[in-house]
């Protein structure tokens, strides 16, 4: 389902060159879920960025669901996205000024499903809110919702297209332990019930043990590809 191939990034920084990401190879089966471990620095951010065509690599090959990304437009890769990849981010990125709601539905709308059958695509972003607990919180907009909540809105909208890939960046980095516990227990859920391909970058290894599959990077390198208990 993703596929990279000796990826590297290099940035100009002082007019001089900074390797964020070296010699990075690897493979993500479909439905397989992998947590990206590291510290700070060492380049998760940047791969999960490659991975989801959001910037091209100075060097190697990207690879979604078969499709080579370095040979897509930027409109084509933004298709491509809209099509096959939801994102959940630390900071939620949520619009404030639409409703719960209203969020949920962007997604489906920009993959033009929607067009002529918005009951449908409403039905749909409903259901999937009160899915995450927000049931009654539909019309809220995200100044009026915790921060637990803005998340749960979040992960509802980034399964509402039906992606075949999700990428997570630190999805409960800004929440509290028990409120990130319970986004997770929702992400795990929503993920298997789904069949969705998770890529998941975290600092917290408990949150990493959730994965089948754990990368470790180090100074923009992978250093070990295992997996857990839970594969």
């Amino acid at each position: 389902m993703i596929e990279a191939l000796d990826l590297e990034q290099t940035y100009q920084s002082g007019g001089r060159p900074l390797t964020v990401l070296r010699q990075i190879n690897l493979a993500i089966a479909p439905r397989e879920f992998v947590a990206v471990m590291g510290p700070s620095g060492s380049g998760k951010t940047t791969l999960l960025g490659l991975l989801a065509g959001l910037d091209r690599p100075t060097r190697g090959t990207v690879r979604l669901d078969g499709t080579d990304l370095g040979g897509l437009s930027e409109d084509a890769r933004a298709r491509l996205r809209a099509e096959k990849v939801g994102f959940v981010f630390q900071t939620f990125q949520l619009m404030p000024t639409l409703t719960a709601l209203e969020n949920v539905l962007v997604p489906i709308e920009l993959r033009g499903r929607a067009a002529g059958n918005g009951q449908v695509a409403r039905a749909r972003a409903q259901r999937l809110l009160e899915r995450v607990g927000l049931g009654e919180r539909l019309d809220h907009y995200p100044v009026q919702l915790s921060g637990g909540e803005q998340q749960r809105v979040g992960l509802a909208r980034a399964f509402a297209a039906e992606p075949r890939i999700l990428l997570a960046d630190e999805p409960t980095g800004s929440l509290d332990a028990d409120t990130g516990r319970d986004v997770i227990d929702l992400l795990v859920e929503l993920n298997r019930d789904a069949g969705t391909t998770l890529v998941l970058v975290t600092h917290d290894p408990a949150l990493a043990a959730r994965a089948r599959r754990v990368i470790r990077l180090s100074a923009g390198a992978i250093v070990s590809d295992s997996r857990t208990e839970s594969a």
